[in-house]
């Protein structure tokens, strides 16, 4: 009786192979090819056939539509569909490099504009001063409102402000444009400022 065995040792010491037991052992690691229907990170992109695990796909993948089985129906369909919403090619577009006379043309206008117009800037005074400005108008703030109500960006170099104003009434500050930009009657380039009571 020492002999008999019981259980899965009697398969393992006798030399008796049976084929369906061993077939079954097969089945955990079998995979399905499915065809993905959007990019999965580290599984692939839409519309490549890839091997997943039967429950990874039944539990995971087929519920929220990530993937569909790989047969010719849903491979023609997926194929179909490609075709239809591919994007379109983008059009090339021509990158036009500035030359010098175009930027001179730009920088004359934008000169024109800044003194052709008054500047309007709307501040709090201090009560019982008459016309002082409660906070002084600065170059940081004029160089704001120049791109914001004008659309003209200016350099900090450009506009000459020794000290900050400081009350209401009209301001003519002086630019430093360069020279290559032929001066105005006036002779000099002059930002004109109005600041108002708010």
């Amino acid at each position: 009786m020492a002999c008999l065995h019981y259980g899965k040792n009697i398969m393992r010491r006798s030399s008796m192979h049976h084929p369906l037991l061993y077939a079954a052992q097969g089945v955990r690691y079998r995979k399905l090819e499915v065809i993905l229907t959007t990019t999965i990170g580290k599984l692939g992109k839409a519309g490549e056939t890839v091997k997943v695990a039967p429950g990874y796909f039944r539990n995971h993948l087929m519920p929220k539509l990530l993937a569909v089985p790989n047969i010719d129906k849903f491979a023609y369909l997926i194929r179909e569909q490609r075709k239809i919403y591919q994007p379109k090619e983008v059009e090339e577009v021509k990158v036009v490099s500035k030359t010098e006379e175009n930027s001179m043309k730009e920088f004359e206008a934008a000169a024109k504009r800044l003194a052709s117009t008054r500047l309007n800037i709307r501040k709090f005074i201090i009560e019982g001063k008459g016309i002082e400005v409660r906070d002084p108008v600065t170059k940081e703030e004029i160089l704001a409102e120049v791109a914001r109500q004008l659309q003209v960006q200016i350099e900090p170099e450009n506009l000459h402000l020794p000290a900050p104003l400081s009350s209401l009434g009209e301001y003519k500050v002086p630019l430093r444009l360069p020279k290559s930009i032929p001066k105005p009657a006036g002779n000099e380039w002059i930002l004109n400022i109005k600041i108002r009571k708010r």
